[in-house]
């Protein structure tokens, strides 16, 4: 039986996969902090929907306020009584899911 050697180098870091990193801390359901976010949707003062790197997400509550958007690295602040965070799938991956249930 003969083995072969293969030689493997470790994948470079890829920019598409550091612009697409989204982390979310949410400090005592007061304060959240968010990044890669790409645009704010909508809010109020009971919840703010979000466009991530990676899909939809929308944080809720009572009395929130958004603030400290950074149009430069994607980080947002969020203020008030946090009670619940939601993903969505990012549009695309939505509408290919639609298209296979329509086929």
């Amino acid at each position: 039986m003969q083995t072969k050697s293969v030689q493997t180098t470790p994948p470079e870091p890829a920019k598409a996969a550091a612009a697409a990193q989204h982390n979310l801390i949410l400090e005592n359901r007061h304060l959240a902090t968010a990044t890669g976010i790409k645009r704010i949707v909508s809010y109020d003062d009971t919840a703010a929907s979000l466009e991530t790197q990676q899909g939809g997400l929308t944080i809720g509550g009572r009395g929130i306020q958004v603030s400290e958007l950074s149009l430069q690295t994607g980080e947002l602040k969020i203020y008030g009584q946090i009670d619940y965070v939601q993903y969505t799938e990012p549009q695309e991956k939505a509408e290919r899911l639609l298209h296979r249930l329509w086929r």
